[in-house]
């Protein structure tokens, strides 16, 4: 690449896994990037103080031109070594429709806004989740899945989903695990990559909170992991850390999941 600075670029910078990505790439300039602007700057400023390279800006990224104003921004820091996309939101929110554009749509439009930044050896990095791993895959939605900007999407997906906003997020998450194969030759062509990594149960702060509501669904989920214990966000942030890296180069268009093992635990028990 140019002799610019490689950028690492973490939405839901703010959160848990966003955080320990952060920390994860010390070597590089960072830029944070979450919904609301204190929590950006606060963010920002506990790294700074650990003598990280590291800016942050606020923004909706259901919104393209709150996203035009990001990519500017990245663009005058220097050249995108990675997009780290954490964002998002879980079931716990019971809007069918909100977790369906932030989750899908907005990493649609995440894609397609960062693809002018990228550049050879970029990559996009996509947080999925094992629970996409639950949802089979099947042409009736998941051409809608692939395509979430169509204006039909949201209504052929609500269909499978059982008004259950739970269900409509991991479907939502097997959605951005089909953007990787829809961008990859595109990316390609640029020498770039694009993956997604799919988290098992990370002990963040939101994953904690739900602990606390459904403690004897967790214990049995901890039970059935073969390696008997929660993940931690470094986890989750060392994987995407080799993802980014040139140790990954041919690693394209696929999903990595991070779980422990559990998730095939799980699907034998659904049977």
């Amino acid at each position: 690449m140019s002799m610019q600075k490689e950028i690492i670029v973490i939405t839901g910078g703010a959160g848990g896994i966003g955080q320990a990505c952060a920390q994860a790439f010390k070597d590089h300039p960072i830029i944070l990037t979450d919904y609301a602007q204190g929590q950006v700057d606060a963010a920002v400023e506990k790294l700074s103080k650990d003598g990280f390279d590291v800016s942050g800006v606020a923004c909706d990224i259901t919104d393209k031109k709150d996203l035009e104003k990001l990519i500017q921004f990245v663009s005058s820091k220097g050249a995108l070594k990675a997009l780290v996309h954490t964002a998002g939101v879980s079931g716990t929110v019971t809007d069918l429709r909100k977790v369906f554009t932030i989750d899908l749509v907005a990493t649609e439009l995440l894609v397609e806004a960062f693809y002018d930044l990228a550049e050879k050896e970029s990559v996009a990095i996509l947080l999925s989740s094992m629970m996409a791993h639950t949802v089979p895959s099947n042409p009736a939605y998941d051409g809608a899945l692939a395509n979430p900007l169509e204006s039909d999407a949201f209504d052929i997906v609500s269909g499978f989903v059982n008004n259950n906003s739970d269900t409509m997020y991991n479907f939502a998450k097997r959605g951005v695990q089909l953007l990787t194969h829809k961008h990859a030759n595109k990316w390609g062509a640029k020498g770039a990559r694009i993956v997604s990594v799919s988290p098992g149960v990370i002990e963040t702060p939101m994953a904690l909170k739900a602990a606390e509501e459904h403690p004897e669904r967790m214990e049995g989920i901890k039970k059935a992991t073969p390696l008997k214990r929660n993940g931690q966000p470094e986890d989750v942030a060392q994987v995407i850390y080799f993802l980014a890296s040139d140790a990954a180069s041919f690693i394209t268009s696929t999903d990595i999941l991070v779980d422990g093992g559990v998730i095939h635990n799980i699907k034998k028990m659904s049977k």
